[in-house]
């Protein structure tokens, strides 16, 4: 009893739940990117092992996130200044956005080439299905669970000092895209004109967080904005083609 009172202080505090309900939000949000990615990447693997990679990969993010939370005091200290250049103080959250960025944005760019050309010869960016280990999928998940959880965890930090709230908020987000995961999965790969906007995405996702290592600080709400305006007009898009095949039957 007297753990939950000293954990669970929020729960009679009116604050504490606008906190909850905002951080969950924004946790769910911020998982769009890293959930998009994770079901590109799985769905490159034979069909028997998606789901199961899906799941692994998940699982390890919200462990990585949990074990991020515990050492809190350390990760604040991720946003001290290392060096500066051009006036710019970088910290070692910016290089990790930066590493993360350009991960994505070469990820992005080398499937987006393989899907426009896919008679090119060369290798794709996920080393094609047949040689895509359920391992090495894992792996290049948790590499961007890693950038995703760092930047993730460091906002928390700035939204609450409640550390229940941010677990809470992580579990439930994390559950989230768990629950999420393969009906998106199977959507993206059952409409191939999604796998080139869902690229576009990575592509900018990569882009902003680029630019955010580098200080130049881009809202939220216009990337999001601008995914979800593309996503409708794909779905226009796609219920046109559905409508004119009906016609022609």
């Amino acid at each position: 009893m007297e753990f939950l009172q000293s954990h669970f202080t929020f729960v009679g505090s009116v604050e504490g739940w606008i906190a909850l309900t905002t951080l969950v939000v924004m946790e769910i949000v911020l998982g769009i990117d890293n959930l998009i990615f994770i079901s590109i990447l799985s769905n490159k693997l034979p069909e028997a092992d998606r789901a199961r990679a899906r799941r692994i990969g998940i699982g390890a993010a919200l462990v990585l996130r949990l074990v991020l939370l515990a050492t809190i005091a350390w990760i604040t200290q991720l946003t001290e200044p290392l060096f500066t250049v051009f006036n710019h103080a970088y910290s070692w959250r910016d290089l990790i956005l930066i590493a993360g960025g350009l991960f994505l944005v070469w990820k992005a760019t080398k499937e987006i080439h393989h899907t426009v050309d896919p008679a090119d010869g060369k290798e794709n960016m996920l080393a094609g299905a047949a040689s895509l280990s359920i391992g090495a999928a894992v792996a290049q998940i948790l590499l961007l669970d890693l950038v995703f959880s760092v930047d993730s965890i460091i906002t928390a930090v700035g939204m609450t000092k409640d550390i229940t709230i941010m677990y809470i908020a992580v579990i439930v987000a994390v559950a989230t895209m768990l629950f999420a995961a393969d009906p998106l999965a199977k959507f993206i790969h059952a409409n191939p004109g999604i796998v080139m906007l869902a690229l576009s995405f990575l592509l900018m996702i990569g882009m902003t967080l680029i630019a955010e290592g580098m200080g130049f600080h881009v809202p939220k709400g216009y990337v999001y904005a601008a995914m979800g305006f593309s996503a409708v007009v794909e779905s226009l898009n796609m219920l046109a083609s559905r409508s004119r095949r009906r016609k022609t039957r």
